[in-house]
């Protein structure tokens, strides 16, 4: 097996003061953003709108269409539907318009009108027009909060029941993390959050407790094995070190494959790839500075009981850049 970084000795935690400033700068931003210039901006999926279904007589480009549809309006989605030829278009609905299918089909008149501006009439056909409900009303979107937050509890318990509860808190702490990053950083790029990307989301949280829990399972196996003398900030980086080339490999098999449908992907696809390449930044970035530092927290605050598992800390937060022991840490 590869292994890069082999006995790495970073200091890791250190920092923990840095990157919480940073990510709570980058947090502000983002969501300060939505509200100056209004929140964070929903596909068709979610507002409903108009389906249309067009065939060409020769091959045209996605992008040669959207900027037909850019006149009429730019909250649409241009999809390849079928041959090279066929496309699906759906466009918001228009507030000031009547809803339903007569609404639908006034946005359809003005799209077909564009079209027609641009590839000349009699070079396409109009297949099928539709009103389209939001596929997520009110109530979903609630049971999707409601999801949310039983994942959490769920994690909680897992974490607890696998490790200690204060396992299980540090990991929510840094799901929570993620999700606020991943949120601002939606904001900031202004992208148009559909189904695809509330599944990037929901990947981002899963590849982030993947890696808390993979930092988790050492940070255990050598509270298991420490000496009174030893330090649990120590345990905690080292373990932090050990888990360092798995998360280097992990991190860049998914970044290149996200990478290519990010470059090579069409419209459709690319907000999802934007998501995911900044989740597995995110994600490992909370997994190293976030869990990690909480969970030294929650031990100097809530030190266990039993004198013989774990020596206290000898600080009552992350400790910052200064001398430490050269003591070894954990039995070798």
């Amino acid at each position: 097996m590869l292994r890069i970084f082999h006995n790495t000795k970073y200091d890791f935690i250190k920092w923990w003061r840095v990157a919480l400033i940073a990510t709570a700068a980058f947090i502000v931003v983002g969501f300060g953003s939505m509200l100056v210039t209004g929140g964070i901006r929903y596909s068709i999926d979610f507002t409903g709108g108009t389906l249309m279904q067009v065939k060409f007589n020769q091959r045209v480009d996605a992008g040669q269409i959207r900027s037909a549809v850019d006149q009429v309006t730019r909250e649409a989605e241009i999809a390849q539907f079928g041959s090279d030829r066929e496309f699906t278009i759906r466009a918001q609905k228009d507030p000031h318009e009547v809803a339903g299918q007569q609404g639908a089909e006034t946005v359809a008149r003005r799209i077909e009108r564009a079209l027609t501006q641009k590839f000349g009439a009699g070079n396409f056909q109009i297949g099928r027009t539709e009103a389209v409900g939001a596929k997520v009303g009110d109530e979903l979107q609630r049971g999707a909060i409601y999801a949310i937050l039983i994942s959490f509890l769920l994690t909680l318990a897992y974490l607890a029941v696998r490790f200690e509860w204060r396992f299980g808190l540090a990991a929510v702490i840094a799901t929570a993390h993620d999700i606020f990053t991943t949120l601002a950083f939606i904001k900031i790029m202004n992208i148009e959050v559909s189904l695809t990307v509330i599944a990037a989301i929901l990947t981002v949280i899963g590849y982030s407790l993947n890696d808390t829990i993979v930092i988790f399972d050492r940070v255990r196996e050598h509270v298991r094995r420490m000496r009174k003398t030893d330090s649990f900030y120590d345990i905690v980086n080292q373990s932090v070190n050990e888990t360092l080339p798995r998360s280097v490999l992990t991190h860049a098999t998914v970044s290149a494959a996200t990478l290519a449908l990010l470059l090579f992907a069409g419209e459709v696809i690319r907000p999802f790839a934007w998501v995911m390449l900044f989740g597995v930044v995110t994600g490992t970035f909370s997994s190293i500075y976030i869990a990690s530092s909480v969970l030294i927290w929650i031990e100097n605050k809530y030190p266990r009981k039993d004198a013989g598992a774990v020596a206290k800390s000898t600080s009552t937060a992350p400790r910052p850049a200064a001398p430490r022991s050269n003591q070894a840490v954990g039995a070798r």
